[in-house]
């Protein structure tokens, strides 16, 4: 299994929590609602990257082109 994946899905989260932090105490409620929401995002992408290589894989094994 590839750690780098985890290593950055969990980077990007702990980046999304410390901003939205920060911007939650400046009394900025809504930016911070719109960090969280583009972290998400940026994650689901990944996620999706990943399962299209997933089905490039399988794929490839039985040859289903």
């Amino acid at each position: 299994m590839n750690i780098d994946v985890i290593l950055k899905i969990a980077g990007v989260g702990i980046l999304t929590a410390v901003i939205n932090i920060v911007l939650k105490k400046s009394d900025k409620d809504e930016i911070a609602t719109f960090t969280t929401l583009a972290g998400l995002i940026i994650v689901i992408l990944m996620v999706i990257d990943m399962i299209g290589g997933l089905f490039d894989s399988v794929r490839s094994i039985f040859r289903l082109y």
